[in-house]
């Protein structure tokens, strides 16, 4: 316990540590929390249609969820990779990092959005019987699959960007796409200033313009400031061998990390899809409502993948170490203080929907569970998404994170939906329990220092 105090005194000392977590942190997490606004504010609008409309988009993003995933894969591990090369100071990798990710998520865009644009309601039909909520989540998913290269493409660059410690663009960004997002959604869902009543499909429509216009924007400031990662062609591909090698080795478990465990958690969603529309309808909100804080830990964790990646890439371990220790208490304090705001803001935020009182009734219940898992779900995102992988020990991070899906959650969530018949509440706290699995086994991998390394003499001696 003294240990514990004297490092949290030391780190509310270490001044250049504070600036430079807060300095990546706060914008992303900051850009996360505009996403999650804007698909609360979707959701509101959507939910006045209806639980049957909430259910069906919220399992139609079920597909972009799992993609997205893919895509956070690549970046994440491309992330570590550049951020190691930003503490080295070498830009030429740095950019061949850029194309190399590129060609992958662009690739994964295209796996995802041509069956859903071709036949949306044969893979609206893999998430629930209901023929309504097939019917409406096709005509929103065939729209919405349009958006995902562009979507790849935005989520490359900001990753790149954050690696060299440019983080405030993306939100502004973020802030002008989501804006438009916004006003878009009253137009095309409502039918207002003469545009057509599209519904959900509306939703959709704004969506992919909002996309469309955030790309064009962050490609412009991208080589109209000349940042770092401003390239043509030539310096964006044509990689050496080792290069590959050193990619694949660090990016490859990154990918099948978050592919793996993004499938995973969609099998939940086919347990939920099962319990009927309101059920969807409660975890949807649920998570919304959820998402305003989880937020707040993503920024956490990428800037601690930055942070530690630089510090490693640099060859400055015992700085590397003594970080990982400081982003693991202000993790620790911030879920505290995170964990009495969603459980003081989840009435309110309730009420705002048009739902049954017993739908509201497990959004409440789901949200009090989270609020008690929160510890654990945090740790990991700081110590998986952050610490571990800023070392590149990726391969023991895909080892928790599918093991914990595949082994608890995913027979848990069929087990409490399809045979024990139990609320939706009690078979999301049953999932929640592949969250203490991982932040058990975690931590020890944590105390066993296999993360400290640097990733950047292989190539730059190859």
């Amino acid at each position: 316990m003294t240990g514990i105090i004297e490092s949290t005194k030391e780190m509310f000392r270490d001044s250049r540590f504070l600036r430079k977590a807060l300095m990546i942190a706060c914008p992303v997490a900051l850009q996360g929390m505009l996403n999650t606004v804007v698909n609360l504010v979707d959701t509101l609008m959507i939910g006045t249609l209806g639980a049957t409309a909430i259910a069906a988009v919220g399992l139609a993003n079920k597909v972009f969820f799992v993609f997205s995933l893919l895509v956070f894969g690549i970046v994440s591990g491309a992330g570590i990779l550049a951020a190691q090369f930003w503490g080295s100071g070498d830009v030429k990798n740095i950019r061949k990092v850029l194309g190399l990710s590129i060609l992958l998520a662009l690739g994964g865009a295209l796996f995802f959005a041509v069956p859903a644009i071709l036949c949306p309601q044969a893979v609206m039909r893999i998430f629930t019987t209901s023929q309504d909520s097939i019917e409406l989540g096709a005509k929103y998913l065939k729209i919405a699959a349009l958006t995902y290269p562009f979507i790849a493409l935005t989520n490359v660059y900001v990753a790149m960007l954050r690696a060299v410690n440019r983080v405030v663009f993306p939100v502004i960004g973020s802030c002008i796409a989501i804006a438009i997002n916004i006003c878009l959604n009253y137009v095309l869902i409502f039918g207002k200033f003469g545009a057509p009543a599209l519904g959900v499909a509306g939703a959709a429509l704004a969506t992919l313009i909002a996309r469309v216009i955030e790309v064009c924007l962050m490609l412009t400031y991208v080589y109209t400031r000349k940042m770092p990662i401003a390239c043509g062609f030539s310096g964006l591909f044509g990689w050496p061998s080792e290069f590959v090698k050193a990619f694949a080795l660090t990016s490859v478990p990154v990918i099948a990390n978050e592919f793996m465990w993004g499938l995973g958690t969609t099998m939940y969603s086919l347990a939920y899809g099962r319990m009927g529309d309101e059920a969807v309808a409660a975890i949807t909100i649920a998570t919304t409502i959820q998402d305003i804080v989880v937020v707040l830990f993503q920024g956490l964790s990428a800037a601690t993948a930055v942070i530690l990646g630089n510090e490693l890439g640099a060859g400055k371990i015992k700085r590397a170490e003594k970080y990982a220790t400081q982003f693991f208490i202000l993790q620790f304090i911030v879920t505290i203080a995170s964990a009495f705001v969603v459980i003081g803001i989840r009435g309110p935020l309730i009420g705002l929907y048009n739902i049954t009182e017993a739908v509201g009734h497990d959004v409440n219940m789901c949200i009090l569970i989270f609020a008690c898992y929160m510890p654990a779900k945090m740790f990991n995102f700081v110590n998986v998404v952050g610490v571990l992988r800023s070392g590149g020990d990726t391969k023991m991070c895909l080892f928790l994170d599918t093991s914990g899906v595949w082994f608890i959650g995913v027979p848990l969530a069929f087990l409490g939906a399809l045979v024990w018949h139990l609320p939706i509440y009690m078979v999301y706290g049953l999932v929640m329990l592949e969250e203490v699995y991982k932040a058990v086994l975690g931590y020890i991998r944590y105390r066993q220092k296999k993360w400290l390394r640097n990733l950047t003499t292989q190539v730059q001696q190859g």
